[in-house]
């Protein structure tokens, strides 16, 4: 394909990353040493100038563009770019908008401001959020197959009973995959004497009960469900809608938001949530409030380092497990490495959104693992797959050895893979692979 990215920030730059290799990339961007830096760092066009002008839009060759992708951190900026392009185009296009009310208007009509689909960075960081809250050490949870599949992704803590087990001993689940085992810097396809080990990163691919119940066995001493205390730090966008998704779901969050109005708007707002107006960083007052007690903390204020203090000052009173907005994707790792449980990077998560649409093969669902070095990919088979009408201890010998068959569905049910297991055409299939062979995966696919 032939795909033009407007704006070169880290989301522009993580998309254009996964693409370089397999399609024709082009990037505009305003900022002149922005477009040198991409163009020595990635094999792309860069052209500097403003994504809403016909005529910048023009030589970057929109008019034999498939896909454009408008990622800049304004939310006008991204429509206008996006309503330019399909006024002189056909070019599918994608803007990338923080507040929910432009989302909300294009839900409405999906003709609206000439965008083919639109992704909310505030809205897709709070249900990724969400999903890991409930499920004791899961870093990442992604959905499949219209929620009957999920992925998630734990870490073995040196206090785990399965540390030690080998994963034969570990599965005893009928419907979940050992997709993949992360360790250091080492990708393990899992066997069944494979031996698990403290600070293992354990991928596994099932059913939502199935994945429930692992994640009991990895941290058996943490709740499970929505049976957990929830303390919110911060009533930004994504703080609120944390707590609201959160309440949809039978959680009773606490919110502490400093701003008396914001305060008291969110609580009007937020009817199964309990706000709290004081400073996050007020040691007297979170110990009153006993924040302490509480399951998880979630920090949603408007700096990383903010965020990563109201974490460390959460850990330090007794809070089970934290989570940090990251907006520097860079700096997840770090905040993993000093205590942080779990970082979300919002631009990491758009960038993930964004990339499942330019897969080939027909994918319909895309996660991507530990910083791209994986993938989760669910795919619909076709007559022309290399599985198709083969039991799967025959056709996987034609894919490398990297790929994991996680799940199967089926007329609306679920088939667990096995070794004899005929994948049928019209199935759906949830795979796990390196992100190193993806082209020869979706191409055999």
């Amino acid at each position: 394909m032939r795909v033009v990215i407007v704006g070169a920030g880290q989301v522009g730059e993580s998309i254009a990353a996964d693409l370089a290799d397999a399609h024709d990339v082009v990037i505009i961007e305003r900022d002149e040493e922005r477009c040198e830096e991409l163009t020595y760092a990635l094999d792309v066009l860069t052209i500097n100038g403003d994504g809403t002008v016909v005529s910048t839009l023009e030589e970057a060759g929109i008019g034999d563009a498939d896909m454009m992708v408008a990622s800049t951190d304004d939310d006008e900026t991204n429509i206008v770019a996006c309503s330019t392009a399909k006024a002189v185009s056909d070019a599918f296009t994608i803007a990338r908008i923080k507040h929910t009310e432009y989302l909300r208007t294009w839900e409405r009509s999906r003709k609206a401001f000439g965008i083919d689909f639109m992704v909310c960075t505030n809205l897709l960081t709070a249900e990724s959020i969400v999903r890991v809250i409930g499920l004791p050490a899961a870093r990442d949870v992604d959905p499949f197959a219209d929620g009957m599949v999920q992925m998630a992704e734990f870490v073995v803590s040196e206090e785990s009973p399965l540390v030690g087990q080998t994963v034969s001993e570990a599965d005893r689940f009928d419907s979940l995959t050992f997709a993949s085992i992360i360790r250091e810097d080492e990708v393990v396809i899992p066997r069944g004497e494979t031996l698990i080990e403290a600070n293992d990163r354990m991928v596994v691919i099932g059913s939502p009960g199935s994945v429930r119940g692992f994640a009991a066995d990895v941290a058996p001493e943490e709740h499970v469900g929505t049976g957990e205390e929830v303390v919110i730090v911060g009533g930004s966008e994504i703080g609120y809608h944390t707590a609201r998704l959160l309440g949809e779901r039978g959680f009773s969050p606490r919110l502490i938001e400093q701003d008396e109005d914001r305060a008291r708007k969110l609580a009007e707002e937020l009817p199964e949530t309990v706000v709290m107006q004081s400073d996050a960083t007020d040691v007297g007052f979170l110990e009153r409030e006993r924040v302490g007690d509480a399951d998880v903390l979630i920090a949603a204020l408007d700096s990383d380092e903010k965020n990563l203090l109201s974490c460390l000052l959460a850990t330090r009173l007794g809070v089970e497990r934290t989570v940090a907005i990251v907006d520097q994707t860079a700096y997840v790792d770090l905040f993993e490495t000093v205590g942080i449980d779990v970082g979300v990077s919002p631009r990491a998560v758009v960038a993930e959104e964004i990339t499942r649409f330019t897969q080939e093969s027909g994918a319909e669902n895309v996660a991507l693992i530990e910083d791209d070095r994986a993938e989760v990919m669910e795919v619909e088979i076709d007559a022309d797959s290399l599985l198709v009408d083969r039991p799967i201890s025959e056709s996987i010998h034609d894919f490398p050895p990297c790929l994991v068959i996680g799940a199967i569905t089926r007329d609306g049910g679920l088939v667990t893979p096995r070794g004899d297991t005929v994948i049928r055409e019209g199935d759906h299939v949830v795979v796990f692979f390196e992100q190193s062979v993806v082209d020869e995966i979706t191409e055999k696919l």
